[in-house]
């Protein structure tokens, strides 16, 4: 058993649990998400190709597509994942490898509809998260447009709330 002291935050992280997360974190992530979804489309054209097989064996060719479908289909994947993934629990895997989460205003997870709306930006306008680097408040154009932050948060369940009273809006400890 842990003791009631005991935290899952590293001691060296602690004095950045809760505040915003910057350019090369973010990054960092985004480049795993992106291989996330580049195999889960990887995997959905094995598994067409497979099901082809199965049901016509003598007749089987590869299925092709051209390379604009392949994009759409990655960035349509890539949106969902993104969508999915933090309105469920505020991250993604990659998040999670680089110890962020995505909250609103109020320090919990996005809603499904705010997260979707999201991850059609950062898809459709991924230099948007440039901006994070411009301003102190390390939020990119997407969070300045939804309400959003991507904060440091080493917790293992979104339930928990990595903010102290006041950083919510501002980012700042009170």
């Amino acid at each position: 058993m842990i003791p009631a002291a005991a935290s899952p935050v590293p001691r060296e992280a602690r004095p950045y649990q809760g505040r915003s997360a910057g350019l090369v974190t973010r990054a960092g992530a985004g480049v795993v998400d992106g291989l996330v979804a580049l195999v889960l489309v990887v995997l959905g054209l094995v598994g067409v190709n497979g099901v082809r097989f199965v049901l016509r064996p003598r007749g089987f060719e590869v299925t092709s597509m051209p390379a604009v479908s392949v994009v759409g289909v990655f960035l349509a994947t890539l949106a969902l994942y993104l969508a999915a993934a933090w309105a469920l629990g505020g991250r993604t895997y990659g998040c999670h490898l680089m110890g962020v989460r995505v909250v609103d205003h109020d320090g919990r997870r996005p809603g499904a509809l705010r997260a979707l709306a999201r991850a059609v930006l950062y898809v459709v306008f991924p230099l948007g998260l440039l901006w994070c680097a411009a301003g102190r408040s390390r939020r990119s154009v997407q969070d300045l447009l939804l309400g959003t932050r991507v904060v440091y948060d080493w917790m293992p369940h979104a339930g928990h709330s990595s903010l102290g009273p006041g950083e919510a809006a501002t980012g700042t400890r009170t």
